[in-house]
């Protein structure tokens, strides 16, 4: 079968046609595609049909795996069902907290890393999930945006990305929300190579030094900006793709599906790389 590569913009996506699970296994398609993370964030790899098996091989030659500390599947701890049927999750309550723009592992001292995502059944209605590039968003922004920013301190708590879905818990949710600590990160993340991107999304609370109002409006303002369209992308699932997307500078949320929806992913996720600065 005929490979074929499609930039889906210029700040973000690659899509990959006429590759199988088969294909993706070996060392050098692992560091083909780590290449092309750093250059667009977002890959794409169209009707793939990676197995379980498949996905924790091309995992662990990214990176190391992080063992699903909750419904990894039997054969393969590394998979985690991603689904709202409770049946086949015991997640599956909180997912609803995926429809707002996030990364994984925000309340982390290293957030995770990378996230391998693979559709196994797709939904009727809804479903689809949309990325955002921090990384470009943060250089698009005016020289002065960028000073005032890079120095500031943000909140990040999972009980305040929680409330956006669920604005009314119970006294049982919201302590099981507040089990999780809050984590302060610099509002910019300056990697060790020189990159920077916006570290903001559902679980940044506030702004350390900044009123209520004041910090609320800068992180909306931030948010608002960087999941304009040229920034962004929406993937519209067919059974068997595969996404992987670089978590660190990638906003990612899940378009509403309903709990009786049939969508299931299985996803496997590579521990953090490099601590937040």
């Amino acid at each position: 079968m005929t490979v074929t590569t499609t930039e889906i913009s210029d700040h973000i996506g690659l899509e990959v046609s006429g590759m199988t699970g088969a294909d993706l296994t070996g060392a050098t398609a692992a560091e083909r595609l780590r290449t092309a993370l750093d250059r667009y964030g977002v890959i794409v790899y169209r009707e793939a049909h990676v197995t379980d098996a498949q996905l924790v091989e091309l995992s662990r030659h990214l990176g190391e795996v992080v063992v699903a500390p909750y419904g990894g599947e039997k054969e393969f701890p590394e998979v985690q069902a991603v689904t709202r049927d409770p049946s086949k999750s015991v997640l599956a309550a909180y997912r609803e907290g995926t429809f707002f723009w996030h990364i994984d592992g925000a309340t982390d001292a290293v957030p995770q890393q990378a996230t391998l995502l693979t559709a196994k059944v797709v939904a009727a209605d809804g479903g689809d999930t949309e990325f955002a590039n921090t990384f470009a968003a943060f250089a698009a922004l005016p020289e002065a945006d960028r000073a005032e920013y890079d120095g500031l301190q943000v909140v990040h708590s999972f009980a305040h990305s929680q409330q956006l879905a669920n604005p009314e818990p119970t006294e049982k949710q919201r302590a099981a929300w507040d089990k999780v600590p809050t984590r302060v990160h610099p509002l910019v993340w300056t990697r060790s190579n020189g990159r920077k991107s916006l570290l903001i999304g559902a679980t940044a609370a506030s702004i350390v030094g900044r009123c209520e109002e004041e910090g609320r409006a800068i992180l909306d303002r931030l948010l608002e900006w960087s999941t304009r369209p040229e920034f962004s992308l929406r993937h519209q699932w067919r059974p068997g793709d595969l996404v992987v997307w670089d978590n660190t500078g990638m906003l990612h949320r899940a378009q509403p599906y309903e709990v009786s929806s049939r969508r299931l992913m299985h996803r496997t996720t590579l521990v953090g790389e490099e601590a937040v600065a």
